[in-house]
């Protein structure tokens, strides 16, 4: 018998994931009014944008402006990314931002070196300084995000072997700073996963860490991001990254085409997640009605599927 965690949260990040991606930049009024949308929904977690390299992700180069234009809902957090002590800083002299401490861990060194320009060794050794600028600053860790943890373009397989290396550094870490062992996010970054491998690696985290919350960031690159929500739930995970409409993608993955790199479908998976009985506190309609808002933004079509078709809710009153 599956699992199924009673209540499951979404951290929306198809403002970051899902423009950083985009060949252009779209006017930050509309932009505005898809977070304003997406703070309606009941989504309590939005990543507004990224503190990057301009010059490389110039879609996220307006990231502090956003955070000064938003209509902050109270309960709803807004954060950024960032991937560099620079970055760092730009973020903590931002006003609005709710700054939540991330360590972040590629099991492929390929993605390392394109993403940060750093080997595996030194993707190491620079989270114990991240760990320590979040103490010196007073920033809680929420997660410890783990990349790559099924397969890479640039790499190929990732075996299990690596991935355990990396959350068994992040505990030695952690306890070295008396600092519990933050949320373990999972990462299929380039859609490499299947079901049965999810609940295979989940389970064998699980049989080291019983007691770590695990979360999934899964991308639906090549059609089974919600069938590997499906697989992570039947393993009792409860928090998911997801993105509006299927937006996003990493713009140093290699993909062929950046419309085929989005992440998993937050409407979808939260619809999903209702016909399953398990309560997520977002309004679905609601978020139908972001999702096509992000649609007409884009200007394609976009894939999600829950908000071409609607949810079942109409058909079942109609009946």
């Amino acid at each position: 018998m599956s699992d199924f965690p009673k209540f499951v949260e979404f951290h929306e990040e198809g403002m970051r994931e899902g423009f950083q991606i985009e060949p252009q930049i779209y006017p930050i009024e509309e932009r505005v009014e898809l977070i304003n949308a997406l703070s309606e929904t009941g989504l309590k977690h939005i990543q507004v944008g990224s503190f990057v390299n301009p010059k490389k992700v110039p879609t996220m180069a307006d990231t502090p402006e956003m955070f000064s234009r938003i209509n902050k809902k109270p309960g709803v957090q807004y954060t950024g990314l960032w991937l560099n002590e620079s970055g760092f800083r730009r973020a903590l002299d931002t006003p609005g931002i709710d700054l939540k401490g991330d360590l972040f861990f590629y099991a492929s060194e390929g993605l390392a070196r394109s993403n940060n320009n750093l080997s595996f060794d030194e993707m190491m050794t620079a989270q114990e300084r991240w760990l320590d600028l979040y103490i010196e600053n007073n920033i809680d860790i929420d997660s410890a995000g783990f990349m790559c943890c099924f397969g890479c373009n640039i790499d190929g397989d990732i075996p299990m072997s690596r991935v355990l290396q990396l959350i068994d550094f992040t505990n030695q870490l952690c306890k070295s700073r008396g600092v519990p062992l933050p949320t373990l996010l999972i990462a299929d970054t380039m859609g490499w996963a299947n079901p049965e491998q999810v609940k295979q690696r989940i389970g064998a985290i699980r049989e080291k860490y019983p007691d770590a919350r695990l979360a999934m960031h899964i991308h639906d690159t090549r059609g089974l991001g919600v069938a590997n929500v499906y697989a992570a739930l039947e393993m009792g995970v409860d928090r998911f990254d997801s993105s509006i409409a299927g937006l996003g993608g990493c713009p140093f993955a290699g993909h062929k085409d950046h419309k085929a790199a989005g992440n998993v479908c937050t409407e979808d998976s939260v619809f999903l997640c209702h016909e399953l009985g398990i309560e997520t506190g977002i309004d679905l309609g609601k978020l139908i009605e972001a999702s096509q808002m992000a649609e007409k933004i884009i200007g394609r079509y976009l894939n999600g599927k829950v908000m071409h078709s609607g949810s079942l809710s109409h058909f079942r009153a109609t009946a």
